[in-house]
């Protein structure tokens, strides 16, 4: 059963979270003049000046409810998501699922045109119905009675697709957590899902490199992210350590995530406001303070850690559904030889785009947008 949803945010709320950002003590916290340390100081502050002065949630808040939202019970879980159905006779069913640091928020410059491509030049034919879940314990999402990774999320999410939207067949899209949702749909739901695209890859193989050139990828990542996956371990182990601090202080929130939009996203001279203004980044920011859900959606890592980690597939068995990439150059983790991909995935469209990282719904929504519709028409449903 579907429950229509708007969100309405008490200005008492609003009114909390601009005192502590008010109250912060700056004068306490060092800066070595750039993003060295993590978050930039000068930057921050800015924002957050910004935040108190000019920033209106009410105004994001109403863009947000331009679209159909509802909400559906699955698996004890409300799960909250926005329903566009698109243009046409015919419309493809999208499932979207976003990431972390991410929200909803990411795909808010897309779903429009995915749904109603001809109000942007498009075909109409390429028109998708285009569902956007809160993950469990994310925003708008109830949170779960304990961790949950992303493969019980593809479970619920199959199960919205199927038992409460009445769809027999679709596709899935997404990056970052969105990635590794999509992947377990295509392995484990393939009756369902007929057909996945991701722009991160998310998984590893059971039975690890098997060339040279796979040792040399593999060797890259680990070296990659030696300084980047400090916020991994943390989340995957002791998330409630963490989130004492981070549920009273909505400017230690907007610090730990914008050092991942700078770190992840395809800028120069660190100019992150060439790809995210301050609004979208604030307004993904306010979806983590006003549901107070900083602690549930860092749960995804500790759960991905009890479901296994990132292992997919057998020597025998992999994602067999048509599987795209969106290959972005500036992704914190570098694509695998294409020979590793694909003895994961039976892969049948690749991009490699010409710029843009770990968020291209927002900093590359075209490029994005029109690779969707490339590998959806070879699709059949």
């Amino acid at each position: 059963m579907l429950t229509p949803f708007k969100i309405a945010v008490p200005q008492d709320t609003l009114q909390g979270i601009r005192a502590r950002i008010a109250q912060y003590p700056w004068g306490y916290m060092p800066d070595d003049g750039g993003w060295g340390y993590g978050t930039n100081l000068n930057f921050l502050k800015g924002l957050c000046k910004y935040w108190l002065e000019d920033y209106d949630w009410y105004k994001h808040e109403s863009i947000i409810n331009r679209f159909p939202q509802f909400v559906a019970r699955l698996d004890g879980i409300d799960i909250h998501f926005i329903y566009e159905k698109g243009s046409g006779s015919s419309p493809k069913p999208l499932l979207l699922s976003h990431g972390w640091p991410g929200s909803i928020v990411e795909f808010l410059s897309i779903i429009e045109p995915l749904a109603h491509p001809e109000r942007f030049g498009g075909n109409i034919e390429d028109a998708f119905d285009v569902i956007v879940p809160s993950l469990p314990g994310f925003g708008f999402s109830q949170r779960p009675l304990r961790p949950m990774g992303p493969r019980a999320i593809a479970r619920i999410f199959n199960d919205l697709m199927t038992k409460e939207l009445g769809y027999t067949s679709y596709i899935a899209q997404g990056g970052d957590w969105g990635s590794a949702i999509s992947s377990w749909l295509g392995y484990e739901h393939f009756l369902n899902c007929k057909a996945i695209h991701i722009n991160f890859f998310a998984m590893r193989h059971i039975e690890g490199p098997q060339t040279s050139e796979e040792e040399l990828w593999a060797s890259k990542i680990d070296l990659d992210q030696a300084l980047e996956g400090g916020y991994r371990l943390l989340q995957e182990t002791r998330p409630q350590t963490l989130s004492y601090a981070m549920d009273d202080s909505p400017v230690g929130v907007a610090a730990w995530i914008i050092e991942k939009f700078h770190a992840w996203s395809d800028i120069d001279t660190d100019d992150l406001e060439a790809v995210h203004s301050k609004d979208i980044l604030i307004t993904n920011i306010m979806i983590y303070l006003v549901t107070r859900t900083f602690n549930s959606a860092s749960w995804i890592y500790f759960g991905r850690r009890e479901e296994g980690g990132r292992l997919l597939g057998t020597k025998e068995r992999r994602v067999e559904i048509p599987t795209g990439i969106a290959e972005f150059p500036r992704e914190i983790l570098a694509w695998p030889p294409r020979s590793y991909a694909e003895r994961l995935f039976n892969i049948t469209h690749w991009t490699k785009m010409p710029r843009g990282g770990h968020f291209p719904a927002m900093e590359q929504p075209h490029l994005l947008i029109e690779d969707i519709r490339k590998f959806a028409r070879t699709v059949s449903l």
